[in-house]
């Protein structure tokens, strides 16, 4: 008679898995991680002020062979620098403390890990508040703690029921936040609808540059930076440009909002300058015209408020 062979288990194994295995493990935790993070990160962008920066999107899916490559490289890094020497700690803490590993001193570790870490990057980068240092803390300790456990699982099949339940969780993140902002919870960030008597009035760079708004279509420009390139000769005194790039004169201006908020524009016609048209931007209570500094994508902004006392 045959004897037959022992069923597949997923049942520890008491042997260590191979270290090349227990490095993709970790690799692919902190992808998913990641990608969850990447979801987070937008929907939360989406409900902060921001310009309007056309193409974005199409850019991103045309760089993510390169991002994934990119971010493969930077998991495998810190799975090297920081999850093996978190394995490593709880281990050594696991036998000094209890006389056994058990999985319990992997968050501990992860903890003290990312104590250090989040330590020297709030350091860095010039300190920051008690309660932004304590959540990075703890959602780096969490970060890291994940691919830890991972790391020292000794289960067989673990791979796939990671990358199942990663992928779920990356779709529950994306579906929890449209529903969020189709419920109201979350208020995506729309600029203030203006019209154009709310234009009426003067504008200030905060570096002495104004434009100055009249009823009748007529618009005053005073040291108004006119050369926003990348490379402009910003300085600390001068955050603005430099005062050789400035313009002066008076012309006529328009305001078109077809067809909504994120379309707004401000034509300036000025014969000393040669800028583009303005973009509105701020809040309801903050309005704001700006034009981009070199390329959309950049984020850098020149950009007008409301002078105090104007309304």
């Amino acid at each position: 008679m045959t004897p037959t062979r022992p069923a597949p288990t997923d049942r520890p194994t008491g042997g260590k898995r191979p270290w090349g295995l227990s490095l993709l493990l970790s690799i692919l935790a902190l992808l998913l991680e990641a990608v969850i993070a990447l979801v987070v990160s937008f929907y939360y962008g989406a409900t902060q002020e921001s310009p309007n920066v056309i193409g974005t999107p199409a850019l991103l899916v045309l760089a993510l062979p390169v991002i994934a490559v990119f971010a493969t490289v930077v998991a495998a890094a810190l799975s090297m620098g920081l999850v093996l020497p978190i394995v490593w700690l709880a281990g050594v803490l696991g036998h000094r403390v209890g006389g056994r590993e058990a999985w319990w001193w992997v968050p501990v570790a992860a903890g003290a890990v990312s104590l250090v870490v989040v330590g020297l990057a709030v350091a860095l980068s010039g300190g920051s508040g008690v309660g932004s240092f304590a959540l990075g803390w703890v959602l780096t300790s969490a970060a890291l703690a994940v691919p830890a456990l991972l790391w020292r699982s000794r289960r067989r099949r673990v791979f796939g029921p990671v990358l199942l339940w990663g992928v779920v969780a990356v779709v529950l993140t994306a579906v929890l936040g449209g529903v969020g902002f189709w419920t109201g919870l979350l208020k995506e960030y729309r600029p203030p609808a203006l019209t154009s008597a709310d234009l009426v009035g003067r504008w200030s760079d905060g570096s002495g540059g104004t434009l100055t708004f009249s009823a009748d279509g007529r618009v005053t420009a005073v040291d108004i930076d006119d050369d926003l390139t990348p490379y402009d000769d910003f300085t600390e005194d001068d955050p603005q440009g430099g005062e050789d790039d400035r313009c002066s004169g008076q012309g006529t201006w328009a305001y078109t909002s077809d067809p909504g908020r994120w379309s707004q524009e401000v034509s300036v016609t000025v014969d000393a300058c040669s800028f583009e048209n303005w973009y509105v931007g701020g809040t309801e209570g903050r309005p704001t015209l700006y034009q981009y500094i070199g390329d959309p994508d950049s984020w850098d902004l020149y950009e007008l408020t409301r002078a105090q006392g104007e309304t």
